[in-house]
């Protein structure tokens, strides 16, 4: 994968917020750009595994565990859903 370089500026406040996630801060940023960008549909489950160097169900569980749904339906999308498996 090819790599990149870029430098940020962060307030002392936000390197001290991302230093408490028990992670080197260039780690713990990139994860919570990637999660972002997972959370958004920018980017897919497997691509934000790829990103992190984890497997997809791991990434699944990780996002899941933080908030953020595997499945992000509406509730008219749901409803379509639950019609459908109980005409199977």
């Amino acid at each position: 994968m090819r790599m990149s370089t870029v430098s940020l500026e962060l307030e002392e406040d936000l390197v001290a917020l991302l230093r408490q996630l028990d992670q080197p801060v260039p780690r713990a940023a990139r994860e919570l750009m990637v999660l972002e960008l997972y959370r958004r549909g920018a980017i897919s489950s497997g691509k934000a595994a790829e990103l992190l160097g984890m497997s997809r169900l791991a990434f699944i569980h990780h996002a899941s565990h933080l908030g953020i749904p595997y499945f992000a339906l509406r509730e008219d999308e749901w409803e379509e859903e639950r019609k459908r498996s109980e005409a199977l």
